[in-house]
């Protein structure tokens, strides 16, 4: 009897272990925002990133760009993504909808936040919010946290619930085309972030001399590396993956490719982080409360 006791037992034990392993095999699908102006490029900034977190954690990582923020917090709602580094919006929208979890926040310039803009030209003589009444003016996608959630936000606290009644003409496009649109006159204003404008300034693609901030948001809280509701479940996983987060700070002193400049690594954070983010979302009525 005992001979069989301890046969069964090694034989779960060995089913046990395989089953782990087969799992820890298993590809990692981790999903990014275009942070980039093309999925190409944005595959080639972040491939380094998805490798060394292959690395750390023992198992393949596919790297996928998700071209809209919307797109992405689906993603993850829907199963197709394990882990996505997305902005704040479309990690409240996932953690709405299915329960998705941040578990850790990037870093940029060694600081957890951000601010939203709204832009004009110069020569446009638009000076505050006010003066967009009956311009034409460009959000983000509606997954987009500074390109439309707060921007819609600050609309509705003046009194204005309705942009698309506000303005003459509105559009929904990507932060770098609305930054290329008002620098060359061919929008009123439109709403940005300044990671991406500061970004752009430097890379030549837009003069600082062409963009005028003429609104800037209460700071909000940076991207957030967020995990589907199964996965987060596995809290040896969860711990070895905001390891492995926190230490990327200390690779970029020998690896400076594993994020973009002036993104310095992440920090350990969960969902209270984000609740300015819920917040404004519930006030416009783009995320309905849970029942």
């Amino acid at each position: 009897m005992l001979r069989f006791v301890s046969r069964l037992a090694a034989l779960l034990l060995t089913t046990a272990l395989v089953a782990s392993a087969a799992f820890a095999a298993e590809p990692l699908r981790l999903g990014v925002g275009l942070f980039q102006p093309d999925k190409e490029k944005n595959d080639a900034t972040y491939r380094p990133l998805a490798e060394y977190l292959s690395k750390k954690l023992g198992r393949p990582v596919e790297l996928r760009t998700v071209d809209s923020w919307e797109g992405l917090a689906k993603s993850l709602a829907n199963g197709e993504t394990d882990v996505a580094l997305m902005g704040p919006w479309g990690y409240v929208l996932a953690n709405n909808q299915a329960g998705a979890q941040v578990v850790s926040t990037i870093l940029y310039d060694g600081k957890p936040e951000y601010f939203a803009l709204v832009i004009t030209n110069p020569k446009s003589g638009l000076n505050k919010l006010e003066d967009l009444k009956g311009k034409t003016f460009a959000f983000g996608d509606k997954g987009s946290t500074s390109g439309y959630l707060i921007p819609t936000h600050q609309f509705l606290k003046m009194g204005i619930p309705d942009p698309e009644k506000f303005f003459s003409k509105v559009l929904y496009t990507k932060h770098q085309a609305i930054e290329t649109q008002v620098t060359r006159g061919e929008l009123d204003a439109g709403a940005d972030y300044d990671r991406n404008r500061n970004a752009m300034i430097e890379q030549g693609l837009i003069k600082a001399a062409d963009s005028k901030i003429i609104w800037t948001s209460a700071p909000l809280p940076n991207d957030a590396v967020a995990v589907s509701a199964e996965l987060f479940k596995d809290a040896a996983f969860v711990a070895k993956l905001q390891a492995a987060l926190v230490q990327v700070g200390d690779e970029l002193k020998t690896n400076p490719a594993l994020l973009p400049a002036h993104y310095t690594g992440f920090v350990k954070s969960d969902d209270k982080f984000y609740t300015s983010i819920r917040d404004a979302g519930l006030a416009t009525g783009k995320l309905q409360p849970r029942k």
